[in-house]
Order: structure tokens, then C-alpha cells, then sequence
């Protein structure tokens, strides 16, 4: 599917009605002959940055829930390449990842805000193919 590429969003369709994936919206942070990552958007955590016990030096920031995979790991979604260093490029300024110890300074400082940062816990991945399969199934709508 030429169409599907970093950037890209994804919203499950009734057909995920009942799984995990169900009123998911994803942002698709790379997609490529190896595969497709994403982040779920629009479900919270139900945590704050502060509560988890390597970052209990923060002040609360809002965690999201980013997928079911690795959940052991904290991802970043930034708009602020400025302070935050080492972030990869995904599309229209927006990058993922980047030196942690810029984020929580941000994050203390009061420098970023959540139009301009937002930080989860796991991510979704799909082998190569798979998401592009699961979208001409119709699991998933693509908008850009």
C-alpha cells in the first residue's frame, strides 16, 4: 500500500470492535520494508510521568497508552527538535524519540506542553505487509 507511510494515521473500524484495538486511533511513526510501528493516540495511560519510579524526580506529565508491545519502555512524540536532541524526523515536524534527560528538563522547566510533547508506554508493531493487509481487510481506515 503506497499510501501508508510515517505520518500517517490510522482508525480501526468496527471490524476491531471488541479487541484491544477497538475506538483506536494510531499514529504511524515509521513504516517501512521491514515492518510498521504506531502509537495509540487517544487512550491515556491512566498515570502520570512522576509515578513511575525512574522518573519520580519529574513533575506530572501525562503518560499515554501507546500498544501492547514493550510496555517496559517510555516513547516520545515531540514537536521541539530545539531542546530536545537526537529525536528522528517522522512528517510535518513531528519526532520520536530523543535525549531523555532533555525531555524531563523540558517537562520540569515547563518548557514543552502536550500540544507540543506527549510520552507513552508501548507502541504497536506490525511485520512487513501485516498493517498494510490488515488496512485492505478493512480493520483500519488510513487518513494523512
Amino acid at each position: 500500500m503506497k499510501n501508508l507511510k510515517a505520518g500517517s494515521y490510522i482508525k480501526s473500524t468496527a471490524d476491531l470492535i471488541g479487541s484491544i484495538f477497538e475506538h483506536t486511533n494510531i499514529l504511524v511513526v515509521k513504516h517501512n520494508e521491514e515492518g510498521s510501528i504506531g502509537l495509540v493516540t487517544n487512550k491515556p495511560f491512566g498515570r502520570s510521568l512522576h509515578e513511575l519510579i525512574e522518573f519520580n524526580h519529574s513533575k506530572p506529565f501525562p503518560l499515554m497508552d501507546g500498544g501492547p508491545v514493550d510496555r517496559d519502555h517510555l516513547f516520545v512524540l515531540h514537536k521541539r527538535p530545539d531542546l530536545i536532541e537526537g529525536g528522528e524526523p517522522i512528517s510535518n515536524g513531528l519526532y520520536l524519540g530523543g535525549n531523555m534527560n532533555q525531555v524531563i528538563e523540558a517537562i520540569n522547566t515547563g518548557a514543552v506542553n502536550e500540544q507540543e510533547m506527549q510520552l507513552f508506554i508501548g507502541y504497536c508493531g506490525w511485520d512487513e505487509g501485516e498493517l498494510a493487509t490488515e488496512i485492505e481487510e478493512g480493520s483500519w481506515t488510513l487518513s494523512y
